[in-house]
């Protein structure tokens, strides 16, 4: 299906964005904010994909979307993983009651950060690979 029958070039374009936004978050040390760019740019990249192939993701779930993904789309074995690993950043990347104490600037680490923008671009390279070019 060409990009121009849906949305999903927009959501695409997104996903880069703020993957590239998770970038600058973490160069920044605004760790928790790279963390949810991060998650974000791989919901994107997974909705893109989805609405790409003719479907209609719905939710923040990555995992939820990655088991959505169409037939002729599927999951490399550590996928599912990664989409594990960034759905954990959705909630206490923003929000202080998401921790017994403290907000999340305090508790968020660089190493945290990184390592949620390697699985965004792992994420964002698998979706990449399933689209048209």
């Amino acid at each position: 299906m060409p990009w121009s029958m849906n949305r999903s070039l927009d959501w695409w374009e997104q996903a880069l964005r703020d993957l590239r936004h998770a970038e600058n978050a973490l160069r920044d040390g605004d760790h928790e904010w790279a963390a949810f760019a991060a998650q974000q740019a791989g919901e994107k990249a997974l909705k893109a994909l989805i609405l790409q192939r003719g479907g209609e993701p719905w939710g923040h779930s990555l995992t939820a979307l990655v088991e959505a993904l169409p037939a002729d789309a599927p999951p490399t074995p550590a996928i599912p993983d990664v989409a594990r690993r960034l759905d954990k950043h959705y909630v206490p990347t923003r929000y202080p009651n998401g921790f017994a104490s403290g907000y999340p600037g305090k508790l968020y680490t660089a190493g945290e950060a990184q390592a949620a923008i390697e699985d965004a671009r792992q994420l964002v390279e698998f979706c990449r690979s399933h689209l048209p070019r």
